[in-house]
C-alpha cells in the first residue's frame, strides 16, 4: 500500500487532544535529560568508566526511541495527521524494535557491569575495560538489527487488503501484521521468538545478576558499603522495572489480552517507549552522586 492511517489511541479520539499535553512533557524531560547525560558523559573525563559508557549507550538508545515516535504521536493528536507512507512505516517499525532490544541489552550489560564491580571488584577495571564495552554494546546493536531485520523484509513483501487504518499510535509490528491478507502465522511465531530471545534472555540475565549482587552485599561487614551497593543496586532495578514491565504487557497483550480495552493497551504501548527514556536520566542523575556533582 502507499500509506498507512494511523488513528492515535482508538476510542479516545476526543480526549487525546489533552493526552498529548503530558505526553509531550516527558518527551521534553526525555530529550533534555539524555541529552544531557551525554554531555556530561562526554566532557567529564572521570566518567570515562564501564558503567557511564553503558549509561551513555543507553541515553542515545532512549533519543532514538523517543524522537523516532513522539514527534508523529504530537502530529496525530494535535494535527490530525495520522498518514504515513509505507517504506516510513516499515522503517519506523525496524527503529522501534531494533531499539527496545538495544535498550534492553544495554540494561543487561549494566546489570552485568554492577555484578563484576561488587563481586569481582578487584577483577572490575580488567575484565570491563573500553574496547570490552564497546564490544560489548556493538555486539547489542548487531543483534538488535540481525534479530528485527527479518520482521520488516517479511512485511514488504506480504500483500496487504483494501483496510490500511493502524488501531495505533505508531507503527507496532503486531498492529501492521493484523492489515496483511494471508497466512500471518510466520510473523506471529517470530515475533514472539524475537521476544522471549531477547527480552526474556535478558530479563533472566539481570534477575541472576542482582540475585548473587545481594548474596554477596548481605555479607559485607560494613553498613555503610552495603547501602551504597543497595542504593546503586535500587536505581538499576528501577530502571529495569519501568522498562520491562510495560514491555511485556505490551506483547503479551497483543497476543493473549483480547478482553483487555484496545484504548488501555495502546497507553501502555506508548508508555513502554516513553516513560524509560524520561526515567533514566531522572534516575541516574539523582542518585549517582558523580553525576550530580559533574553536573553542578
Amino acid at each position: 500500500p502507499p500509506y498507512f492511517l494511523l488513528v492515535g489511541i482508538p476510542g479516545l479520539e476526543k480526549e487525546q487532544f489533552w493526552i498529548a499535553f503530558p505526553f509531550c512533557l516527558m518527551f521534553a524531560v526525555a530529550v533534555l535529560g539524555n541529552i544531557t547525560l551525554l554531555l556530561v558523559i562526554k566532557t567529564e573525563p572521570s566518567l570515562h568508566e564501564p558503567m557511564y559508557l553503558f549509561l551513555a549507550m543507553l541515553a542515545f538508545t532512549d533519543l532514538v526511541l523517543s524522537t523516532s515516535t513522539l514527534p508523529k504521536m504530537l502530529g496525530i493528536f494535535w494535527l490530525g495527521s495520522g498518514e504515513i507512507g509505507f517504506p516510513s512505516c516499515l522503517a519506523q517499525m525496524f527503529f522501534i524494535h531494533t531499539f527496545s532490544s538495544v535498550e534492553s541489552g544495554m540494561l543487561m550489560a549494566m546489570a552485568l557491569d554492577r555484578y563484576i564491580a561488587i563481586c569481582h571488584p578487584l577483577r572490575h577495571s580488567s575484565i570491563l575495560s573500553v574496547p570490552v564495552v564497546v564490544a560489548l554494546g556493538s555486539l547489542v546493536l548487531v543483534r538488535g538489527v540481525l534479530m528485527v531485520s527479518p520482521v520488516c523484509f517479511i512485511l514488504r513483501r506480504m500483500p496487504f487488503c483494501q483496510h490500511h487504518v493502524i488501531s495505533h499510535s505508531y507503527c507496532e509490528h503486531m498492529a501492521v501484521v493484523k492489515l496483511a491478507c494471508g497466512d500471518t502465522r510466520v510473523n506471529y511465531i517470530y515475533g514472539l521468538f524475537v521476544a522471549l530471545s531477547l527480552l526474556g534472555s535478558d530479563t533472566v540475565l539481570i534477575s541472576v545478576s542482582y540475585t548473587l549482587i545481594l548474596r554477596v552485599v548481605r555479607r559485607l561487614s560494613s553498613s555503610e558499603a552495603r547501602l551504597k551497593a543497595f542504593n546503586t543496586c535500587a536505581s538499576h532495578v528501577c530502571v529495569s522495572l519501568a522498562f520491562y514491565g510495560p514491555a511485556a504487557f505490551t506483547s503479551l497483550a497483543h497476543r493473549f489480552g483480547q478482553s483487555i480495552p484496545h484504548h488501555v493497551h495502546i497507553i501502555m504501548a506508548n508508555l513502554y517507549l516513553l516513560l524509560p527514556p524520561m526515567l533514566n536520566p531522572i534516575v541516574y542523575g539523582v542518585r549517582t552522586k558523580k553525576l550530580r556533582d559533574s553536573v553542578v
